[in-house]
């Protein structure tokens, strides 16, 4: 029998799908995007039944690790829907279905989460400090997000945070924040900025390689390289003091695509086989088409020849970003 997988033309097997459902959020994190971001028209976007058509089809082709992301994907209403829609497929060629938040609605939605079947998710979470938190993402909200990562734990949800390292502003938290998350039982994960899309400031000005914050990290406590590895781009290491994991995600000190598994699709169904290139096939022309489930099919097809060998991340003073699009349109 044929092998219906998705293999691009690397020999690289794609197992994993991260499905943006909204590029819509509701902080505006400086790095991300500007204040006055200009979101798509919903009519442009997906409906849930696209998306769970989506969803379904990447499952017959051999993905087997679905993360919902946006944007923020807990301000879509019907988000709750789609989650129990496409959840009803683990243990049927799906093992896992996470998502990616920054905690605003988490509260109210978390047990439900945990009830269709989401057993980990990512938080964003770049600090504890109330004033540096309105500062990064214009809105004086840190003790909401607190409750969600709480709610979180209640449901029994196993939690990452991520923390976007960042020079001169969150650079001297970080060990705190790390051994904080630790002594809650979540995990982290650091991640260097990523140049996409224009935002109000430079990004260089507050651009911090992650080997050096390792070098800060490691006046505190013992780095041990770990061998845990969840075929995404993250290295870890074990804290002996804390006793907890420690990711490390660097798209520009330390390329990591010669085990990529992932493609992206966007809320309105382009499908980017490499976050940083410009590579992409239009999925939501072939569900809409007379002939869909060929089309479709095809279009898979096409993304595994036009996958990359890499991405070429950089960034410099006064430069432009790697890519026009936001990581909130991409699926971040």
């Amino acid at each position: 029998m044929a092998d219906k997988g998705l293999v691009d033309s690397f020999g690289r097997r794609i197992t994993y799908l991260r499905l943006s459902v909204t590029d819509r959020c509701d902080l505006r994190c400086t790095y991300c995007m500007p204040e006055k971001m200009r979101f798509l028209p919903r009519s442009e976007v997906l409906s849930l039944e696209e998306l769970h058509r989506l969803a379904l089809a990447f499952i017959d082709r051999g993905i087997t690790r679905i993360r919902l992301t946006g944007g923020e994907p807990l301000v879509r209403r019907d988000m709750l829907d789609l989650v129990k829609a496409i959840g009803a497929r683990l243990g049927d060629g799906l093992d896992e279905l996470t998502l990616t938040t920054n905690g605003m609605q988490l509260a109210d939605k978390a047990q439900a989460l945990a009830d269709a079947g989401v057993r980990r998710i990512n938080i964003s979470l770049d600090t504890l400090d109330p004033a540096l938190f309105a500062r990064l993402t214009r809105r004086d909200s840190l003790p909401q997000v607190l409750s969600g990562i709480a709610a979180a734990r209640e449901a029994g949800l196993k939690v990452k945070l991520n923390t976007v390292a960042l020079k001169g502003l969150n650079e001297a938290q970080i060990p705190d924040l790390v051994a904080w998350a630790h002594g809650e039982g979540h995990e982290v994960t650091l991640i260097e900025t990523m140049p996409l899309g224009e935002v109000d400031g430079d990004r260089t000005d507050h651009y911090l390689p992650i080997p050096a914050v390792v070098d800060q990290l490691e006046r505190r406590f013992t780095l041990a390289a770990s061998d845990h590895r969840t075929g995404g781009p993250a290295r870890y290491y074990d804290i002996a003091e804390t006793g907890g994991r420690l990711g490390l995600i660097t798209p520009l000190t330390n390329n990591f695509c010669a085990t990529c598994n992932r493609v992206r699709v966007t809320a309105t169904g382009q499908l980017f086989a490499c976050l940083g290139g410009s590579e992409q096939v239009d999925l939501r022309a072939a569900l809409r088409s007379e002939d869909s489930d060929a089309l479709l099919s095809r279009a898979l097809d096409t993304a595994m020849q036009v996958k990359p060998e890499r991405h070429h991340f950089a960034i410099a003073e006064g430069s432009a970003p790697a890519q026009p699009r936001h990581m909130s349109m991409t699926g971040g």
